[in-house]
């Protein structure tokens, strides 16, 4: 009798539920699909592509013109000291110079005073300089001792008149300079240096073995004494204050 109840309690075991088998899983839900974002990254790197692009392009029609590195005053001349290049954007309506115009672009004049930081177009230049009215220029040949050392384009100098045993000497320039200002009389107390040939080699320098070809700007009713003393070679230049130090 007591065994076949304990065959009746397995038999009661036997009949209890078994875990499901692995190929009995609950069916996952389906994915939602999302095509509003789908098409919306596909957008974005269409977007990518095209600003890849135009870069590109824009970076191939750039040029290489001239840009102003330091004032050039009316009737300068552009050179390799107040010059330099920049890349800028290819446009049919301005009218850059080009880097590789730049020689041509020295034998041209400023037709008004160009400022420092600007980029060079055609209209800036001409074959003769634009006087301010009131104004004239006048071309000096100097020779050594007759004009500062480190005298610039853009400059203000004093004109003075002075004679040939009086001008200062290439190896006395202090004194002689000194002399000249207190024993001859002034032609021009303010004078613009409109042109001077560039200090850097290579460069078109006008000037002949021992002269230097300078040009001045002056008030018009000193031009003609300027002159005359000139052609006389009896024209000493002093740099005056109100000159940067650069």
């Amino acid at each position: 009798m007591k065994i076949q109840e304990r065959t009746g309690a397995g038999a009661g075991r036997s009949a209890a539920p078994a875990q499901p088998s692995v190929g009995d899983r609950l069916p996952t839900p389906p994915r939602e699909r999302k095509p509003a974002l789908a098409a919306l990254a596909v957008l974005l790197i269409l977007v990518g592509a095209l600003g890849a692009t135009m870069l590109v392009l824009q970076a191939g029609d750039r040029i290489e013109v001239v840009k102003v590195t330091k004032p050039i005053p009316a009737g300068g001349s552009a050179n390799s000291s107040n010059t330099t290049s920049v890349m800028v954007a290819e446009d049919a309506d301005i009218h850059y110079v080009l880097w590789n115009q730049r020689a041509e672009l020295k034998k041209l004049k400023a037709v008004s005073t160009i400022p420092a930081g600007v980029v060079a177009v055609g209209e800036m230049f001409g074959d003769k300089a634009g006087v301010e009215a009131g104004k004239a220029t006048v071309g000096l040949s100097l020779k050594a001792g007759q004009y500062p050392t480190g005298m610039k384009q853009g400059d203000t100098v004093a004109a003075y008149r002075v004679t040939a045993d009086a001008a200062p000497s290439s190896g006395d320039s202090a004194s002689g300079s000194s002399s000249s200002a207190s024993g001859n009389a002034v032609i021009v107390d303010q004078a613009r240096v409109t042109y001077v040939p560039p200090a850097d080699t290579g460069s078109d320098q006008i000037v002949s073995s021992t002269n230097l070809a300078v040009t001045l700007t002056v008030d018009s009713d000193k031009a003609a004494d300027l002159a005359q003393a000139a052609s006389n070679s009896e024209v000493a230049l002093v740099l005056v204050s109100g000159n940067s130090g650069n």
